[in-house]
């Protein structure tokens, strides 16, 4: 994968990405830059939430789970000293549908962090998780 990331000046950079995307990020106006767009560190949990996010949808789906509604709420702490890097990262996984078991809910997380999210396995952080089930049937 091929990213190329172009400085707009001042704490702005943009890319385009392979999706055909582009995104802008920069620093908040407080660390010296215009606002214009997320923070790195934001993306990077984003990511990570989106990588996850779809595999453990696809995952449920094979397993006839009927998702109504799927939530990510992600904690993350950082380290007080440069380079600040995330040292702790808590994802809690939300579900809501109709023949959600804990037993086909864990399955799918346990993949996801073990098996199949790149984002995950890049990071250098504990990360660990919990989930909350509401089944509508």
């Amino acid at each position: 994968m091929d990213v190329n990331v172009d400085w707009q000046g001042g704490l702005e950079f943009s890319s385009d990405l392979p999706s055909g995307y582009e995104l802008t990020v920069d620093a908040s106006e407080e660390a010296g830059g215009n606002n214009k767009g997320p923070r790195p560190m934001e993306l990077l949990l984003t990511g990570l939430g989106g990588c996850t996010g779809i595999d453990v949808v696809l995952i449920l789906e094979k397993m006839k789970a009927e998702l109504e509604d799927f939530k990510l709420e992600i904690k993350a702490e950082r380290a007080d000293e440069p380079p600040k890097r995330f040292t702790k990262i808590h994802l809690n996984y939300k579900f809501k549908g109709k023949n959600l078991s804990e037993r086909k809910v864990e399955r799918a997380i346990n993949l996801s962090e073990t098996k199949y999210c790149s984002a995950s396995s890049s990071l250098n952080a504990e990360i660990t998780s919990s989930y909350e089930i509401e089944n509508t049937d």
